[in-house]
C-alpha cells in the first residue's frame, strides 16, 4: 500500500507539473499574440480639399485645372523672338512673366517642365531690315560729298513718302498728288496740334506719328542740308549727317530701287545672329532661364518643306504661283476641326490677315482672303530654299508648328507667346498642326501674356516709341522689374510707370532687405551667444500665434499661385507674414525666439527665389544678391578695410586708458559711438544698441547707412535748431519780463508811466487813491491798482536781482 500511495503521490506530482507547464506555454503563446497584433487603425479624415492648380487657358477664356498628358512631364513650347533689332520692353514683360511662370511650375508646384523656345531668323522684316541697312551702309560709304545731286535725291524720296506712307492716316480730301507733297506737309504741321485731328489720323494709320516724326526730321535735314550747300560746307560730316537724319526715308527709297541687287543670303543671316545674340545676353541680364532647347527657322527648313507636303496631302493646302497656301475653308469644314479657335470671331479681320502675313507677302492666288501662306515663292532680293513648289522660304505661322512638332510631337501641354500672337499666329499654328497630325487637339493650354503699356501709351516697336532693355536697367535693376511684373497679373494689361517703380516697387524691396537684415543680424547673434538653455522655453502664445500665421500665409500662398499663378495675391501674402513678425520682434525684447523667427524668414525668402528675385546659395536667410557673387574674391582686399578700422578703433581706447584723465570713461564712449556712426558706416556695418548693453551687428548697403546716417544728421540738427530757437524764445520773454520791471511800482502809476491825469492822489506807495477828478477810486478800480502794483512789485524785484546779478 505504502508504494502504492508512493505511485499514486508521484503520479499526481507528475501531472500537476505538466499542468503547470502547459498553462505557462499557453500564457506564453497567448502573450505573444498579443504582442504582433495592432489594434485597428482609422486613417484620418480630410479636413480641406488640397488646392489644385488652374490657369486661364486661352481656348476657353477660364480658369482650367491643369492636368499634363504624362505625369509630372510638362511639354512647354514659348514663342521667341523675331530678331531684327534691339530687345525692348515688351520683349522684358514677355519673357520675364514667362520665367516666372515656369519658375513656379517647376520650383514650386514641382513639375519636370520640357521647355522649348524657338528663335525666328528668317521673316519679312527681318530681309527688308537687313537688306535695307546693306543698301544703306553701302550709299553712305560711297557718298562722301554734299551736293545738289544729293539732296535732290533725298528730298524726292521724302515727296514719295509724304504721298504713300505719311498720307494714309489723311482724310481722303487731303491726301496730296504728286506735286503738292510741300503744301500738304505744311497743312499737316499746322493741324497736327489739334488732339482731335490727330487722332482720327491715327485712327486711320496707327504710324502716322510716327510717319510724321521721319517726314519732319528729313525735311529739318534737307534745309539744313541747303543752307550747307550755299556756304560751301560740303564735307564728310555733313553729307553723313543728312543721310542719317533721312535714314527712315532714304532707306525705303533705296530698297525700292535696288532691291534686286542684294542677293547673298548672308546678310539676312547675320543681322539675325547679331541681334539674336544681343538677345539673350538681355535675358540673362533679367535673369530669365535659358530654354532646355532653342530652335532656329533656318535650321529646319527641310523638315518644313516635308511638313507642308504632308498638309498638301492630306487635303488641307494648295499650291498657287510657286507658293503654297492652307485651306481654312476646307479644314474648318471637315469633322473634328475647327479654324481659329482662340479668335473665330476673327476669322474675317482682313486687317489682321494680312498683318499676320509680312510686308513683303503678295495675296494673289488664294482661293480665300482667310489662306494663309505655308511656303513663299521668294522674289528678287530675298533668301531662298530649294522645295517642290520652287525656291521660295517658310510662312511665319509654319516654323512654329514644325518645329515644336518635331520636339513634342502631336500634343503639347502649353504653348506661350504675347496676347498679340493669338491671331493668326497662333490660330494658324494649331490649325497646321492639326492638319498635319490629323489630330485635335494639339494644344491643351495656351498661356497669352498681357499687353505692356508704358505711361498709359502702348508700346510698340513698328511704332518706333519702345524703351530698350539696355535703357531700362540703366535705371532700375532686373530684381525691380521682375517686382513690377509680379505686382501685376500676368495676363492682364500692364501700365508700366515711374510711379510704379520709385512707390509700390522700390517699397516691397526695402521692406524686404529690412527684414531679411534684420533677421540676419539675430540669427548671428543667436549662433554667436550660443544655444544654452536660460531655463524658459520662449513658446508663449505670442509665438504660437506667429507659427500659425506662418502656416496660413503658407496656405494663402499656395492658393494664390494655384489661382492661375496670382502672384500679386502671393506677393501680398509675404508682406503680411513679414508686417506679422516685425511686429513680433519689436514686442518680445529678451524674451524673442529666434528660431522661429528664423523659420519664417527662411520661407518667405525660398517663396521669392521661387519668383527669380534673388541669387545664391539657398541655404542663406533672405532671397539672396542681386547679382551672382563673386567666387574668386580677394580676401585680403575685402578684409583689410575693417582691420585698419578696428585696429584704428583698439589704439585709440588704449591710448585713452593708459592716460588715465579724468574724462577717459567719456572719451572712450565717445570713440565707440564714433566706430558705429563714422567709421563702420563706409563698411556697410550697422551696430543697434540693445537694452542688454550687447549691440545687434547688420551688414548693410553702404550706400543706405550714408543715407540713414544723413537723414539722422538733418533730423537732429533740426531738432537742435528747434530747441534752441525754443530757449531763445523764453530768453526774449524773460527779458521782455525783466524789462517789465524796470519802473518801481511807486512810479508806474504816475507820469510818464501814465497819461497826465489819469489819477489824482496816492498813498506813500504810489497807488491810486482818486482819479483825475478827484473822485474817490471805486471799490473794484481800488483792488485793481493794488493787483497790479503787486505784480509790478514782483518784476520789479526781478529787475533789481538781475541788475545786480548782471
Amino acid at each position: 500500500m505504502i508504494l502504492t500511495w508512493a505511485q499514486h503521490r508521484l503520479k499526481v506530482l507528475s501531472s500537476n507539473i505538466v499542468l503547470k507547464r502547459l498553462k505557462s506555454t499557453n500564457r506564453h503563446k497567448l502573450a505573444t499574440s498579443m504582442s504582433v497584433q495592432q489594434p485597428p487603425w482609422s486613417p484620418p479624415k480630410r479636413q480641406a480639399e488640397e488646392q489644385v492648380l488652374r490657369v486661364y487657358n486661352s481656348l476657353t477664356k477660364t480658369k482650367t485645372e491643369f492636368v499634363p498628358t504624362n505625369g509630372r512631364h510638362v511639354k512647354w513650347y514659348n514663342c521667341g523672338p523675331t530678331v531684327y533689332d534691339a530687345s525692348h520692353m515688351g520683349h522684358a514683360r514677355n519673357y520675364v512673366t514667362q520665367d516666372i511662370i515656369r519658375r513656379i511650375m517647376s520650383d514650386y508646384f514641382g513639375y519636370d517642365v520640357h521647355f522649348v523656345m524657338n528663335v525666328t531668323d528668317i521673316d519679312d522684316k527681318i530681309i527688308e531690315r537687313a537688306r535695307q541697312n546693306h543698301l544703306l551702309d553701302t550709299f553712305r560709304s560711297q557718298t562722301t560729298t554734299l551736293s545738289a545731286g544729293l539732296i535732290n535725291q533725298v528730298r524726292d524720296a521724302w515727296r514719295i513718302y509724304v504721298r504713300e506712307r505719311l498720307s494714309k492716316g489723311l482724310p481722303s480730301d487731303e491726301k496730296p498728288l504728286e506735286g503738292e507733297e510741300d503744301a500738304a506737309f505744311s497743312h499737316i504741321c499746322d493741324s497736327i496740334g489739334n488732339p482731335d485731328w490727330k487722332q482720327e489720323c491715327l485712327k486711320r494709320d496707327e504710324k502716322f506719328d510716327m510717319h510724321f516724326s521721319s517726314a519732319r526730321r528729313c525735311l529739318n535735314a534737307l534745309q539744313t542740308a541747303q543752307l550747307q550747300l550755299g556756304t560751301s560746307n560740303v564735307g564728310l560730316d555733313v553729307t553723313h549727317q543728312l543721310i542719317e537724319d533721312s535714314r527712315d526715308i532714304l532707306a525705303i527709297s533705296l530698297d525700292a530701287q535696288l532691291k534686286s541687287t542684294v542677293t547673298d543670303p548672308a546678310i539676312s543671316r547675320n543681322l539675325a545672329a547679331y541681334w539674336e545674340g544681343k538677345f539673350f545676353e538681355e535675358m540673362a541680364r533679367l535673369k530669365v532661364r535659358e530654354p532646355d532647347i532653342v530652335t532656329r527657322v533656318t535650321e529646319y527648313v527641310p523638315e518644313i518643306v516635308a511638313y507642308v507636303e504632308r498638309i498638301i496631302q492630306n487635303g488641307y493646302a494648295y499650291e498657287a504661283e510657286g507658293s503654297v497656301y492652307f485651306d481654312t475653308l476646307t479644314f474648318d469644314g471637315t469633322n473634328g476641326h475647327n479654324y481659329a479657335k482662340l479668335e473665330p470671331w476673327s476669322k474675317g479681320n482682313r486687317e489682321l490677315l494680312e498683318g499676320g502675313e509680312g510686308a513683303l507677302s503678295s495675296r494673289t492666288g488664294r482661293r480665300s482672303p482667310s489662306d494663309f501662306a505655308l511656303w513663299k515663292a521668294s522674289k528678287s532680293g530675298e533668301p531662298s530654299w530649294p522645295s517642290p513648289w520652287g525656291p521660295g522660304r517658310p510662312g511665319w505661322h509654319i516654323e512654329c508648328s514644325v518645329m515644336a512638332s518635331a520636339i513634342f510631337g502631336e500634343n503639347l501641354d502649353i504653348h506661350s507667346g504675347g496676347i498679340d500672337l493669338a491671331f493668326p499666329h497662333h490660330d494658324n499654328e494649331m490649325a497646321q498642326a492639326e492638319a498635319y497630325h490629323n489630330c485635335s487637339p494639339w494644344v491643351n493650354y495656351f498661356l497669352h501674356t498681357g499687353h505692356l503699356h508704358i505711361e498709359g501709351l502702348k508700346m510698340s516697336k513698328s511704332l518706333k516709341n519702345f524703351i530698350t532693355i539696355d535703357e531700362i536697367l540703366q535705371k532700375f535693376t532686373p530684381r525691380q522689374l521682375r517686382l513690377a511684373f509680379l505686382t501685376q497679373l500676368w495676363n492682364s494689361k500692364v501700365d508700366f510707370s515711374e510711379s510704379l517703380m520709385t512707390g509700390e516697387v522700390r517699397n516691397i524691396e526695402t521692406a524686404m532687405n529690412n527684414f531679411f537684415t534684420n533677421v540676419k543680424a539675430l540669427v548671428s547673434q543667436y549662433r554667436a551667444e550660443g544655444t544654452a538653455s536660460d531655463g524658459l522655453h520662449h513658446y508663449e502664445s505670442s509665438e504660437r500665434e506667429l507659427i500659425s500665421s506662418l502656416y496660413r500665409s503658407q496656405s494663402a500662398f499656395r492658393a494664390a499661385l494655384c489661382d492661375s499663378f496670382n502672384t500679386p495675391a502671393a506677393l501680398d501674402t509675404l508682406r503680411d507674414i513679414v508686417s506679422r513678425t516685425n511686429v513680433y520682434i519689436n514686442s518680445r525684447g529678451k524674451a524673442l525666439n529666434v528660431p522661429v523667427v528664423e523659420n519664417v524668414a527662411r520661407w518667405v525668402g525660398e517663396m521669392l527665389r521661387v519668383f527669380g528675385l534673388g541669387e545664391g546659395e539657398k541655404s542663406q536667410i533672405g532671397w539672396g544678391q542681386a547679382e551672382e557673387a563673386d567666387a574668386n574674391l580677394n580676401r585680403e582686399e575685402i578684409l583689410t578695410p575693417y582691420i585698419r578700422t578696428l585696429s584704428s578703433f583698439r589704439d585709440g581706447v588704449r591710448a585713452l586708458a593708459m592716460a588715465k584723465n579724468e574724462t577717459s570713461l567719456k572719451d572712450i564712449l565717445a570713440l565707440s559711438d564714433k566706430l558705429r556712426d563714422v567709421d563702420l558706416v563706409p563698411l556697410g556695418v550697422a551696430l543697434d544698441d540693445q537694452e542688454d548693453g550687447k549691440a545687434l551687428v547688420k551688414l548693410v548697403s553702404p550706400a543706405d547707412l550714408v543715407k540713414a546716417r544723413e537723414e539722422k544728421r538733418l533730423q537732429a540738427e533740426a531738432k537742435a535748431a528747434k530747441k534752441s530757437a525754443s530757449v531763445e524764445a523764453e530768453h526774449q520773454k524773460r527779458l521782455q519780463k525783466i524789462e517789465r520791471g524796470r519802473v518801481s511800482p511807486k512810479d508806474m502809476f504816475k507820469p510818464p508811466s501814465v497819461p497826465e491825469g489819469t489819477y489824482g492822489s496816492w498813498n506813500e506807495d504810489g497807488i491810486p487813491l482818486t482819479d483825475g477828478e478827484g473822485k474817490e477810486l471805486s471799490k473794484n478800480q481800488g483792488k485793481k491798482v493794488q493787483k497790479d502794483w503787486a505784480t509790478q512789485a514782483k518784476f520789479h524785484e526781478d529787475f533789481l536781482a538781475w541788475q545786480k546779478g548782471g
